[in-house]
């Protein structure tokens, strides 16, 4: 099948270190695997002295982590709620009775970020949880000037770039985050069963709250320093993890692998712009690209597209709305056909 789903299509050496024996992992050689990748994590997010906790999970499970252990901590937080990601971020901190800001984006839309300094400003919530792309409409936000109302007000700042790590230039230290997310299934183009979260040095020694049995940070962090974790990973994604972090580095690192994400998505676009569609996104990562189609809730081009060529896109939450990723391996031949496809299915609509 032809995957515009996140991962999408991944290096073949990669998906078949998940057909290999699985290995004993209370051993040292995958204790050594694993700092091993949090050391390269590390560098790819420019997170200098920080800390790496790779738990074995959704983005969510991580998401829930960070609330858990770090925002239960503060008095109040703010989340930016422009789509599904905002949402959860609210979610969990009203989940946990955390005091929570719930600043409302239009869908597809960028934040006012007048009116957030002004709502940061006047609200004076201890961190503010943010999505650097949210998925769900495939915008970018500006994190530049969300970290700079952070400063400004001395709020701490979260940030999920779960679907931007590896398809946007972020630099962790230089916008002055305090804790950043990601998962395996995104940027990292292997399978999904993987979250990190990534922990500023200005946090050590930090007292993070205990909150949560699995998820807890110090139980993680005390094993993850010898390369372990506490509880039963999942082993084969963990050698895929470090397999893929090694290939990502003798490629060039982030910077090759954003050329790589940003290509395909202008190729597609090109091709959009060809066909007439919308696309909604005011402010659109390289990530994923939105389209607006003629099609309607009963997602005929979705279906049409898996059971006659054998490829996969994602549905929006608006009907006729697909989100189309570009993390996964496939050349501009490729790319330009899928848009053709989806053209000749949504004019048998008509």
């Amino acid at each position: 099948m032809e995957s515009y789903v996140f991962p999408g299509n991944i290096d073949e050496r990669i998906s078949s270190i998940g057909a290999a024996d699985i290995p004993y992992m209370r051993t040292d050689e995958f204790s050594a695997i694993n700092l091993e990748s949090s050391g390269i994590l590390l560098d790819l997010i420019h997170c200098k002295g920080g800390n790496t906790i790779i738990y074995t999970g959704s983005g969510t499970g991580a998401m829930t982590a960070i609330v858990e252990n770090y925002v239960s901590t503060k008095k109040k937080a703010l989340a930016i709620n422009g789509g599904s990601f905002g949402q959860r971020w609210v979610d969990l901190c009203r989940y946990y009775g955390i005091p929570v800001v719930d600043f409302k984006v239009e869908f597809t839309h960028e934040p006012d970020y007048e009116r957030l300094a002004a709502t940061v400003a006047d609200e004076k919530p201890d961190v503010l949880l943010c999505q650097h792309h949210e998925t769900s409409s495939g915008v970018l936000y500006d994190l530049e000037r969300i970290s700079g109302i952070c400063r400004e007000n001395g709020t701490s700042l979260v940030a999920d770039v779960i679907s931007s790590f590896l398809a946007e230039p972020l630099d962790m230290d230089g916008l002055g985050i305090d804790i950043c997310v990601t998962s395996t299934q995104k940027g990292l183009n292997i399978p999904p069963g993987l979250s990190i979260v990534f922990l500023s040095k200005r946090l050590e020694g930090y007292r993070f709250a205990h909150r949560g049995f699995y998820w807890d940070f110090e139980t993680n962090l005390d094993n993850l320093r010898r390369g372990q974790t506490p509880f039963s990973p999942a082993t084969t994604i963990y050698l895929q993890l470090n397999a893929r972090l090694r290939q990502l580095r003798e490629e060039g690192g982030e910077q090759a692998n954003i050329l790589r994400v940003r290509h395909n998505a202008e190729v597609f676009r090109e091709e959009c712009r060809k066909y007439g569609w919308e696309m909604p996104a005011e402010n659109p990562s390289f990530a994923v690209t939105a389209i607006q189609t003629g099609d309607d809730e009963r997602r005929r081009i979705f279906k049409g597209l898996a059971e006659r060529f054998d490829t996969s896109i994602m549905p929006c939450g608006k009907p006729g709305m697909y989100r189309i990723s570009h993390m996964g391996l496939s050349s501009d031949e490729q790319t330009r056909l899928l848009a053709e496809r989806i053209h000749i299915l949504e004019t048998e609509l008509q």
